[in-house]
C-alpha cells in the first residue's frame, strides 16, 4: 500500500461491516451492525465521513439500489469493498497480528 493509505480503527470496522453485510450494506444497516457487533455508538456524521474517506482512498465504492416506499422514491446507496480495500483489510490484520505476537500473557 502507498504511504498514507493505512486504515484507521473505524475505517477497518466499517470495511469489515460492509464485507459482512454484503448486498445489505446500506448506511443505516452499517450503523446498526457496527453498534450491535462492535458495541460502539456510531454517529451518522462519523459514518458518512468515513464512507467518503474510504471511497477517496479507493477502498470502497457504491451503487444505487432499489428505493423503498418509506424513502419517498429516493434510491439507497449500497456499498461494497474494492479489491484494494480487501488488501487494506488484510494488511491491517497482518500488522495487528504481528504486533500482538508475544503479548498473549499481557492481553489475557
Amino acid at each position: 500500500m502507498a504511504p498514507g493509505t493505512f486504515l484507521g480503527e473505524f475505517e477497518l470496522v466499517v470495511l469489515l461491516a460492509v464485507m459482512q453485510l454484503g448486498d445489505d450494506a446500506h448506511a443505516i444497516n452499517l450503523r446498526d451492525h457496527i453498534e450491535r457487533r462492535a458495541e460502539r455508538k456510531v454517529t451518522r456524521g462519523a459514518l458518512y465521513a468515513t464512507l467518503e474517506r474510504l471511497e477517496r482512498k479507493g477502498f470502497l465504492e457504491w451503487e444505487l439500489d432499489e428505493t423503498t416506499p418509506g424513502r419517498g422514491g429516493m434510491p439507497r446507496r449500497r456499498f461494497f469493498v474494492t479489491p484494494e480495500g480487501i488488501q487494506a483489510v488484510r494488511t491491517s490484520q497482518t500488522m495487528i497480528a504481528r504486533l500482538s505476537e508475544g503479548l498473549e500473557e499481557a492481553l489475557g
